[in-house]
């Protein structure tokens, strides 16, 4: 360790230690303090913008992940491929990363497995829902078969003994998806509580909030309520403020808009056989340089490639 001045030691020593990317996430997510917001990355560039936005979290996204791979969200992904994505996203940022787990890629042990893997690449959580497996996009089509509940809560309970309170787990329903109603909802809720969640994820394909606003008061906050409002997107966050929902999640956006983004950028060039039209319309390059931090590598150069 180099050495420091005594007075840059004292002052290092008053400083408040850092919270672990766990502790940030369980701020966000389980804290009473208001309202929190996660942003989609699916990898390192996706994360370093979000951060530089002024998000506190960010959520791996399944989809957003498995698209930028050329999969569909179906697990055609394998879990060492999302593991590896989510390694990326989390060595490039400072900020806490929930991952979206999907079903956990089996049974009680693929689970388990999939979390301490996830904790090893340095998540702050993960995030499984009550789909069986394979899973679909819970966005498409209308076969939705939902896991046993008890098998279920086995999936979560073998992810805490595993994690314990070193990953925070979030239990997604998607009762609302598969058709089956607010009662099934709030009785899967009560049982992933019973078996270690730490928050629930209630899931609606719905344009309008009212599925999700109804759970949250049938709820009453026994655990800290997260959402994704990709389908009903209009209803104003004062809404969930009001239902004391706990974290909205914006599952996607990234990946869309940069998938529109560089349809537009490819049909253009093809139209014209030239760049200079689009130039102007594209982040230049000292701002990629600036995100990836090309600065340090320089820095660093002159510290230990020039000879004293």
């Amino acid at each position: 360790m180099p050495y420091q001045p005594k007075a840059h030691r004292l002052a290092a020593s008053h400083q408040a230690p850092r919270r672990s990317p766990v502790e940030e996430l369980r701020a966000e997510i389980c804290s009473n303090g208001g309202l929190s917001f996660l942003m989609e990355a699916h990898d390192g560039l996706s994360a370093r913008i979000a951060e530089r936005s002024g998000f506190k979290g960010l959520w791996a996204s399944g989809l957003s992940i498995a698209s930028s791979l050329g999969f569909r969200d179906a697990n055609e992904a394998s879990w060492s491929q999302l593991v590896g994505s989510v390694e990326r996203i989390v060595d490039s940022t400072e900020l806490p990363v929930l991952v979206d787990g999907d079903s956990g890629f089996g049974n009680f042990n693929n689970a388990r497995l999939l979390a301490r893997k996830l904790r090893q690449a340095g998540a702050a959580g993960v995030c499984l829902e009550d789909s069986c497996f394979p899973k679909l996009n819970s966005l498409i089509g209308e076969r939705h078969p939902l896991a046993d509940i008890d098998e279920f809560s086995g999936r979560l309970r073998a992810v805490k003994d595993v994690v314990g309170e070193t990953i925070i787990l979030v239990a997604r329903i998607e009762a609302l998806i598969a058709g089956h109603g607010l009662n099934e909802a709030i009785v899967r809720a009560h049982a992933y509580a019973d078996a270690g969640a730490d928050a629930v994820l209630i899931h609606s394909r719905k344009s309008s909030a009212d599925e999700v606003l109804s759970f949250a008061t049938a709820w009453e906050n026994r655990l800290p309520v997260v959402i994704v409002p990709t389908a009903y997107y209009r209803t104003p966050v004062s809404a969930y403020r009001h239902a004391h929902i706990s974290t909205v999640v914006w599952a996607n956006h990234s990946m869309r808009a940069a998938a529109a983004a560089m349809r537009r950028v490819c049909d253009a060039i093809v139209a014209q056989e030239s760049v200079a039209s689009i130039e102007s319309h594209i982040a230049p390059l000292t701002e990629i340089f600036e995100l990836l931090r090309y600065d340090e590598l320089a820095t660093s150069e002159k510290r230990y490639l020039q000879p004293r």
